[in-house]
């Protein structure tokens, strides 16, 4: 039977998230359905217009919702009764000039004043397989150190690599849900941090 030795080893690589996705919806109240439709497409128009006059590309942005429906309430001895419509329809946005992203969402904001919401933001790496690269390096070169060690310590020298098997580890983002109350001339400062994914790789080298 062919000696070996397998170990475990672990690697990191971080970087400063580069991208930001965002959702933007729209949610108007209006005693009649026309209306409630109308006003949730000025104010979703509003609001395409704004990521595009702040360079915002046409295909970092698509329509992923649009709805109508009742608004409802309950009167005692009468049950639900109608009092207006919601129309209501969101946009996901791709930002990846994040320069000054939080002058974008502000004029997001106040194009589509009191009916905008936000609801999502979620901060990425565009090249992540890059950074998995530099993981797995570190990773690779961790599980090759042990080995040499145990190699050593029972006296005999690494022959080849028979097996590798890979974990890789993403920390989930962070997503802030926020209501936009009121158009704001300022910009709600966003902090990028840093996004590291993380890698354990198993190896498994003959002894000789």
């Amino acid at each position: 039977m062919t000696s070996s030795v397998t170990v475990l080893g672990h690697g990191s690589a971080a970087a400063s998230p580069d991208i930001m996705r965002i959702t933007v919806s729209v949610e108007a109240r209006r005693p009649e359905v026309t209306s409630a439709f109308e006003r949730a497409g000025q104010a979703a128009q509003a609001v395409s217009e704004a990521l595009r006059s702040a360079g915002v590309s046409p295909a970092d942005v698509s329509t992923t919702g649009l709805s109508v429906h009742a608004d409802t309430v309950w009167q005692e001895n009468q049950g639900q009764q109608v009092v207006g419509y919601i129309a209501s329809t969101a946009l996901s946005v791709t930002l990846r000039d994040l320069s000054d992203p939080g002058r974008v969402i502000a004029d997001c904001v106040g194009a589509g004043g009191d009916d905008v919401r936000l609801g999502g933001l979620e901060l990425g790496i565009a090249d992540q397989a890059g950074l998995l690269s530099q993981a797995r390096d570190a990773a690779f070169a961790d599980a090759l150190a042990k080995a040499k060690q145990y190699a050593g310590l029972s006296g005999r020298e690494l022959g080849k690599v028979v097996e590798v098997s890979e974990d890789v580890d993403s920390p989930p983002m962070p997503r802030p849900m926020v209501r936009a109350m009121k158009a704001s001339a300022d910009a709600m400062p966003i902090e990028r941090g840093e996004t590291e994914l993380s890698v354990a790789v198993r190896v498994r080298w003959t002894l000789i």
